[in-house]
């Protein structure tokens, strides 16, 4: 097998998971000492350098930096990354002494930005300090998007999502709000240098079958009844609710209904329990509100009497994968069902929406009616149009429309200064050594063995008695500590240096998980079977040395290091070192 060359970027990026998981690039394990070691103003600055929205974030991220999370490989639940992000949120002090203050020195242009959610927000935050003119448009009466209309109060309370949006708004971003763009010409017409579009996906799906015209009156759209309810428009609904689909915003529609009156709330979806594409933790929280969840149910009829919605019939069916691997949904054969319901919400999925982008734009679109967008440079055919989040891509989450506002911010840049928009800065990322002496080292290396620790949640009955009151209470102190020390430290790497190696055994004598083998080289699929603990993993990228004077390679797993240091601390001639490897987000500059 060919050596890992210790010193190439190109290895960290495949050993440091967490770091690259998240879709904005978080430097996870540095916050997280930052929080252990009680220093929550800091972890709070170094989460909004790169994921913007750390309060928001820290109550209703999709995580998916933890299924990266090394601690997830030894048990069960991965270390708390997001839940630690509110904690930092939670307990800094007053930080607009450290954001960049307007008035900025102007650059001389001029930017407009359509939709006010998480990507155009990001775009604004990167720009406003380089002196361009923010001009930010929406049709609400305030900012945040989808994050103000689409996620419950319950989740996110409107003051921490106030906060964090005026922080950016505060740079002297020229806002346009309750004005909707009818016609990206008109916009085109100003003479903006650029023009970002983050509106979102904006329409939910709807269900036409028999009986849908007849009981309008009481089937409504899962994110437009969201958005009514956020506004203050609608306040109650029937006891009886059937809410149809599997996703985030069905486990929204359906918590939401239980706290404006829902006594008997289910759940209706297609596909199997465990292929529902709502986050595991959003279904556990629905099923302890009481909430019933209906799997391999396919809906066939609103049942309408009188000119009333009565229920719904729906037809039972299960999953059948056949030889390539394609699932399909097959009836069982068992007569239809009928659930009683006084309202339905349809939350079966989101769908971007273009009417007002004229053709004579140049804007293009496919056949999908997605515009024709650069998956790096995030700008469209016309050169002066970039899109970002939900509007350039479909609907992700919110984590993913911050990463693409970081880079179509650059490429803004890059754009206004008529440079070439391949060319893109690169992030900054070192080594440094950890070794403070012979035996310390300046990280937390003690393992501890604690399971993951349990989020605390306001009473039930008080909850549901209130739309606004937040269900999830974030962990104290004392507790968030505890959970930051569980992680691995998969920053800190160990660093092997093959002239130092006098190959006396010794690292591998005291690994505590054997995952240091010294051996005869070979192909990788021979080497991980020779290994003092096989190399289960694949998708672990093994570290393997150059050749070394007994004709043998060191080779160590990375997937059971535990970075605990014993090998470099033991080792006579200082082969190996712990060296932390720090990335930083690129963003435009």
């Amino acid at each position: 097998m060919k050596p890992t060359d210790d010193k190439n970027p190109e290895y960290f990026h495949k050993v440091v998971d967490c770091q690259y998981a998240c879709p904005a690039h978080t430097p996870v394990p540095e916050y997280i000492r930052l929080i252990a070691a009680g220093k929550y103003t800091e972890a709070y600055m170094v989460n909004w350098e790169s994921n913007v929205f750390p309060g928001i974030l820290g109550r209703t991220c999709d995580r998916p930096c933890e299924p990266a999370c090394r601690r997830g490989r030894i048990e069960e639940e991965p270390v708390a990354i997001c839940r630690l992000k509110r904690v930092a949120a939670d307990h800094k002090d007053d930080v607009r002494s450290l954001m960049p203050n307007a008035p900025f020195e102007s650059n001389g242009k001029r930017i407009a930005l359509i939709g006010g959610g998480p990507a155009s927000l990001t775009v604004a935050r990167d720009l406003a300090p380089l002196g361009y003119e923010i001009h930010l448009y929406d049709e609400q009466f305030a900012g945040g998007g989808m994050m103000r209309t689409q996620i419950p109060s319950f989740r996110l309370p409107l003051e921490v999502l106030d906060e964090e949006v005026n922080y950016i708004l505060d740079m002297g971003i020229h806002v346009h709000f309750n004005q909707y763009v009818s016609s990206l010409k008109e916009i085109i017409d100003k003479e903006y240098n650029a023009v970002f579009i983050g509106t979102g996906s904006p329409k939910g799906r709807d269900l036409i079958i028999p009986g849908r015209e007849e009981a309008k009156e009481n089937i409504h759209i899962g994110v437009d009844w969201l958005a009514s309810v956020a506004f203050e428009h609608t306040h109650k609904i029937g006891k009886k609710v059937i809410v149809l689909g599997g996703g985030n915003t069905a486990m929204d529609c359906c918590r939401t209904s239980r706290r404006l009156g829902g006594e008997d709330v289910k759940v209706v979806v297609r596909s199997p329990f465990k292929e529902m594409k709502a986050s595991p933790w959003e279904k556990e929280d629905a099923i302890h509100e009481d909430i019933l969840i209906l799997d391999n149910h396919v809906p066939k009829q609103f049942v309408v009497e009188n000119g009333k919605l009565k229920g719904m019939t729906f037809e039972k069916v299960h999953a059948v994968v056949n030889e390539k691997g394609k699932r399909s949904l097959v009836p069982t054969g068992e007569p239809e069902i009928f659930i009683e319901a006084d309202d339905v919400l349809v939350a079966i999925g989101l769908e971007n929406t273009f009417t007002w982008i004229e053709n004579e734009t140049g804007v293009r679109f496919d056949e999908w009616g997605m515009p024709v967008v650069d998956a790096t440079t995030f700008q469209s055919t016309n050169p002066h149009v970039f899109f970002g989040g939900d509007a350039a891509f479909g609907a992700k989450n919110v984590i993913t429309a911050v990463a693409h506002g970081h880079q179509a911010a650059i490429s803004i840049d890059l754009f206004c200064k008529e440079k070439d928009l391949t060319q893109r800065p690169s992030p900054f990322t070192n080594l440094v050594s950890q070794k403070m002496g012979i035996h310390e080292w300046s990280y937390d290396s003690d393992i501890v063995n604690d399971h993951r620790f349990i989020v605390p949640h306001a009473p039930k009955k008080t909850t549901l008695a209130d739309r606004k009151i937040e269900v999830e209470l974030g962990f104290d102190i004392q507790t968030a500590v505890k959970e930051a020390h569980r992680c691995l430290n998969c920053d800190v790497q160990t660093v092997f240096e093959k002239d130092r190696c006098i190959e006396c055994d010794a690292c591998v004598d005291i690994c505590p998980t054997a995952c240091i083998t010294f051996t005869m080289n070979g192909e990788e699929d021979d080497l991980r079977t020779r290994l003092r603990a096989p190399a289960l993993n694949l998708t672990q990228d093994l570290y393997v040395s150059d050749t070394l004077p007994t004709k043998r390679v060191m080779v160590k797993d990375e997937d059971v290091c535990l970075h605990c240091g014993l090998c470099a601390e033991r080792c006579p001639t200082s082969a190996w070192d712990m060296q932390q490897f720090l990335y930083k987000v690129t963003k435009a500059c």
